[in-house]
Formats: structure tokens, sequence, C-alpha cells
């Protein structure tokens, strides 16, 4: 009785590992943005936590913000991002910007965020 011996073939594995390859290529690229988001979500978080925030005027607010990211080399949030309003005894405070990764050729990957807190005078997180 003759066994039939089983595995990948060769074009096989190079189609597994093209796909393979191309799905940690476009990991590579798109882990930074996604890595700014969250650190921009956790600056919101820290400054929601700060007590006496809600007292603080705009610009501190802002300013205190940038420390944030600083640290954690967020270079895609500029000043006009950032918009922040007067709301209820706080204030509400909103990032929304676009990134744009250039993928392949003329190809680029487009990542829209928005992040929100409200920031209050207590410096607890009311969302």
């Amino acid at each position: 009785m003759r066994r039939r011996q089983g595995g990948i073939t060769l074009l096989g594995f190079i189609f597994v590992a093209g796909l393979v390859g191309f799905l940690l290529f476009m990991g590579i690229k798109l882990f930074p943005m996604y890595s700014e988001y969250y650190s921009v979500k956790s600056a919101l978080k820290s400054l929601a936590a700060e007590p006496g925030v809600g007292n603080y005027s705009p610009g501190k607010i802002q300013d205190l913000f940038f420390r944030r990211l600083n640290i954690s080399y967020a270079e895609n949030i500029k000043k006009e991002h950032v918009k922040i309003v007067r709301k209820d005894a706080g204030w509400q405070m909103d990032v929304q910007y676009e990134v744009r990764k250039p993928m392949i050729a003329n190809l680029d990957a487009v990542g829209r965020f928005h992040a929100s807190e409200h920031l209050t005078g207590t410096g607890g997180a009311a969302n």
C-alpha cells in the first residue's frame, strides 16, 4: 500500500509567503498611525484626570496637552486640530485630524481620527 505524501507545493508556499509579507508590510506602515491615536487618547485621559483642569484657560489646557504629546513623539497633531469649547462646569476638548501615509507607488493610506474628552473642574473624566 503506497501512501501519498502531503504538504504544500512551492507555488503554494510562494503565494502564502507573499500574502504574509504583504500583510506584514501593511501592518508596519499603519501601526504608527494607530499608535499616535492611542497616544492622543492617553494624553486626553491624563489631562482629564488632572485636578482643577476645568478652571484652566484654553491656552493652558492646550499647552499641557501638547506637552503630553511631545513625550510620545506625536507629530501629526497640530494646534488647528484641537478645539476647546466651554461645556457645563468645564471644557469639552475635541481632537480631529487626518494622517496620510504613502503605501505603494501612488497609493496612500488615509486615517481619520477623532478623540473627545470632557474636562471638569474636579479632574474626573466624565464622558
